[in-house]
């Protein structure tokens, strides 16, 4: 509230005209050459305020929220946007959107006459596009004195044409660097260089010429391509499979909100970087995505083969993915089936559909819903009348010694195809079992981060608390010394 009331009376001074005889300092930041020292914040902070200091110039002490702090402003953007949208009035006045939003404000302030000037480092540093160079232009010929600390334009023929080059050669660069930019993008994406983030089960370390499998998410996904071939599972299946296996979005930090936008420095934004659990949508463009047969997006828009990464999936088993997802989905695949025998096997000999299990009072049971006007009078047996009717079958079977061996054969490969299924399963608990060591070191961790945010409420900390106590075995204690009972006990999450 505090804070308010003295923004409120900083804008009152504004409009009374106190600062009209100061100057207010402007800092960009350009996005389009991040790694240049002549264009950090700290650098043109600092040579700015030396100048003023020199040329005796006083700056405004204005500090507004998402503005200035103590007459200087900063601000992170690119000076070669401007906006499409142009109006024109009745009257004849042009209007059009600046798209950088403290030079906006900036430049209301300064067309009031509510300050004297500004102080920038050079002239791209104010504007890199016609549009903003109109705006300063049209701010200096009313009379705001505009300090460059790299550059003094006469008054003259020779000064407007120097202002001229370094207003064109501003716009210029910008050109010439997107430009180089496109095109090396360009000739990288023809020759198979992946230029842009892989998606999930790939690693981003930094380098597009080498884009790595990640060792926790890729044998997931290459598991859901394996899933969803076998026609069994939808996509709502394999979203809850997923998770239940610990597979998570990369961590990324959030969008920056407007106000963190107008922020003075970096270092007072802090986002988190969380990991996100898996959608329907997410796991339909995983599925869908032919990155992961070793291709990238080429110039064109067609993939091409890639030269960055490995495919994690064959080209057959993508292109049944590719058929299951576009058949229509009538039945859905249960991952958490009751493990009971013969399910599956039984079906109606009129309508083909199949017998469910079910256990009633310890007896297992199969019923079957079939189609209107199925003659079937048997919707329901148990398991012996099941078995009955098998060994009937079996005891009255015989084979030839070529079907023995062929039966024979048939089994060791089966045993092969177990094994192989077993250790598919044992690696499925395993992730799951890692995943809840991970959620509850976490919960261990940040108890007290829970409680503040409210998830974990203190009446449910303090009966899990009186609960762990209750239930706790007695301290064991040598016999010969004997000590009052434990009351000690820790929480467990």
């Amino acid at each position: 509230m505090e804070k308010t009331k003295t923004e409120q009376q900083t804008l009152k001074d504004i409009v009374a005209g106190k600062y009209r005889n100061c100057y207010l300092v402007y800092s960009r930041k350009s996005t389009d050459e991040p790694n240049n020292q002549k264009n950090s914040i700290p650098y043109q902070r600092t040579e700015n305020t030396k100048f003023a200091g020199r040329e005796k110039l006083p700056i405004a002490p204005v500090t507004i929220e998402g503005f200035s702090v103590g007459g200087i402003i900063s601000e992170r953007h690119s000076g070669f946007k401007e906006g499409d949208e142009i109006t024109v009035t009745a009257s004849g006045m042009v209007q059009y959107r600046i798209e950088r939003p403290k030079f906006q404000r900036l430049v209301q302030f300064l067309s009031r006459g509510s300050f004297k000037g500004i102080i920038v480092l050079c002239w791209d540093r104010v504007s890199r596009n016609r549009g903003d160079d109109t705006v300063v232009r049209k701010l200096m010929k009313k009379g705001i004195d505009v300090r460059f600390v790299f550059a003094t334009y006469d008054k003259t023929s020779a000064g407007a044409l120097h202002m001229d080059i370094d207003g064109m050669v501003a716009a210029h660069h910008s050109r010439v660097t997107a430009e180089k930019v496109t095109k090396t993008m360009e000739n990288l994406r023809e020759r198979g260089i992946c230029t842009y983030k892989a998606p999930i089960g790939y690693l981003n370390e930094g380098k597009m010429e080498h884009k790595p499998f990640d060792p926790v998410r890729s044998p997931i996904i290459r598991q859901m391509f394996e899933h969803l071939a076998t026609k069994e599972w939808s996509l709502s299946d394999l979203t809850e499979w997923a998770n239940q296996q610990g597979l998570t979005t990369v961590a990324a930090r959030r969008r920056r909100t407007p106000d963190e936008m107008l922020a003075e420095e970096e270092e007072d934004i802090k986002i988190e970087a969380i990991s996100r659990p898996m959608t329907v949508t997410m796991i339909h463009r995983i599925l869908t995505n032919p990155f992961y047969t070793g291709k990238i997006l080429g110039v064109d828009g067609t993939y091409i083969p890639s030269q960055s990464h490995q495919p994690l999936v064959t080209e057959q088993l993508f292109n049944k993915a590719q058929q299951v997802l576009k058949r229509k989905r009538l039945s859905v695949h249960y991952t958490e089936t009751l493990d009971l025998p013969a399910r599956g096997l039984a079906r109606c000999t009129d309508c083909r559909r199949v017998y469910t299990p079910y256990t009633q009072k310890g007896i297992q049971y199969f019923s079957v819903r079939c189609k209107p006007g199925c003659p079937n009078p048997r919707k329901n047996f148990n398991l012996s009348f099941l078995e009955q009717e098998v060994g009937k079958c079996f005891s009255s079977l015989s084979f030839t010694d070529e079907e023995l061996a062929g039966l024979q054969a048939r089994t060791k490969t089966d045993i092969s195809f177990f094994e192989i299924k077993r250790h598919k399963e044992l690696e499925e608990n395993e992730r799951r079992k890692k995943k809840l060591r991970e959620d509850l070191a976490y919960l261990r961790t940040n108890k007290l981060s829970l409680l503040k945010t409210g998830v974990y409420s203190p009446e449910s900390f303090r009966k899990r608390k009186m609960r762990s106590m209750l239930t706790s075995p007695p301290c064991k204690t040598p016999s010969k010394h004997p000590t009052p009972p434990c009351t000690k006990s820790s929480t467990t999450w």
